[in-house]
């Protein structure tokens, strides 16, 4: 994803409204929701295939029992969206190809069904947006199923100097992450299914990149139509053309879910709870701070797997007055959070998410 107030800057940019008579505004708008509908009809009635490699069932203890906690698998409904479509693509499964071409020996055109009818994976992963702030809700955790990406690409037979994937949606858009980053294993995949149902329409149905560990603005493409093997210096994507960041790799970060900020919280025993993630490395130890005092270690849910977020809860004793309340995260491999505060531009905020409280009986 990118930043929501570019995507509004975008909007006006273009200026789809502004130069429509009202008449005309209107339909534009039924015959995108005729379209749309017709879509979601055809979504509804779907019969995925089982997965060749299921995810693990998800453990009974993948979140602590805290009133005000979301769930560790952000249901569709609730999963956040960022993306520059003026309206969203509404694909027929009758008409939609992946054509993946560039710098391969065999390229390759895909049906709905061929896509179908290949070995497939389903994982949970957690996406996030880049211009997500600093505890903020642009990230969300489901559980994907597609088809692994690395797959197809040994079957297209990548040459040696194509350093660069390139996702291309039905609208034009185009994300692009080094292929380099596919050589560890990450469960990178062209997904169909999300939470079990087929892609919801405005979560990129008929198909769509999920590639674990990086912002969306560099492999999320909705509406997949097409991959394209090429370099940075021939087809650079849509938000690096922008100026952000070509190096996509999320960052550690932990947000506190429980208490909110400005919370009026009763005094006695307490929980804080939220969530950490550093999707493909893993999360090791959260800490809290009250009041800028010694970090004290929380208690882990149990794992959804490397590439999901984790959350976490500690017990706190709450006494009268305001307090400050601060999360870092170590990652698995025991480096730390960055403390260094930085906006969202050009590459991902950082700094520890810090809320205050106000305890009164």
């Amino acid at each position: 994803g990118a930043a929501g107030v570019d995507r509004r800057t975008v909007l006006r940019s273009v200026g789809v409204l502004s130069g429509l008579a009202l008449v005309g505004v209107g339909a534009l708008v039924w015959a995108r929701r005729s379209t749309t509908a017709a879509v979601e009809t055809v979504r509804t009635a779907l019969r995925l295939p089982k997965a060749t490699d299921p995810a693990a069932p998800l453990p009974a203890g993948a979140a602590p029992d805290v009133p005000g906690l979301e769930p560790a698998v952000t249901p569709n409904d609730d999963f956040y969206r960022i993306d520059v479509a003026v309206s969203v693509p509404a694909i027929s499964t009758d008409d939609w190809r992946l054509r993946i071409e560039g710098r391969v020996d065999r390229p390759l055109e895909l049906t709905w069904a061929q896509l179908l009818s290949r070995p497939s994976i389903e994982r949970r992963i957690t996406l996030c947006c880049v211009s997500n702030p600093v505890g903020g809700s642009l990230v969300g955790t489901a559980t994907w199923q597609g088809v692994r990406l690395t797959d197809l690409l040994d079957e297209v037979g990548v040459h040696d100097d194509a350093s660069l994937v390139v996702g291309r949606s039905d609208d034009g858009f185009t994300a692009g992450f080094p292929r380099e980053l596919l050589r560890d294993g990450r469960d990178a995949m062209v997904a169909y299914a999300m939470n079990g149902e087929p892609l919801p329409v405005e979560h990129g149905f008929p198909a769509r990149l999920v590639v674990p560990g990086l912002y969306g603005y560099v492999s999320a493409t909705k509406w997949l139509t097409g991959i394209r093997l090429t370099t940075i210096e021939d087809d650079t994507p849509y938000w690096v053309r922008r100026e952000w960041l070509a190096d996509g790799r999320i960052e550690s970060a932990a947000r506190i879910d429980v208490p909110r900020d400005s919370d009026v919280v009763p005094p006695g025993e307490a929980v804080i709870a939220g969530r950490a993630w550093r999707q493909h490395v893993g999360v090791g130890t959260v800490q809290v701070s009250v009041d800028g005092g010694p970090w004290r270690d929380a208690q882990l849910a149990d794992s959804l797997g490397v590439d999901a977020w984790r959350l976490w809860s500690l017990r706190w004793t709450a006494t009268d007055g305001p307090h400050q309340l601060r999360v870092r995260m170590l990652d698995a491999t025991g480096a730390a959070q960055s403390e260094e505060v930085r906006d969202v531009f050009p590459g991902a905020s950082s700094g520890l998410h810090t809320i205050t409280v106000t305890v009164a009986g």
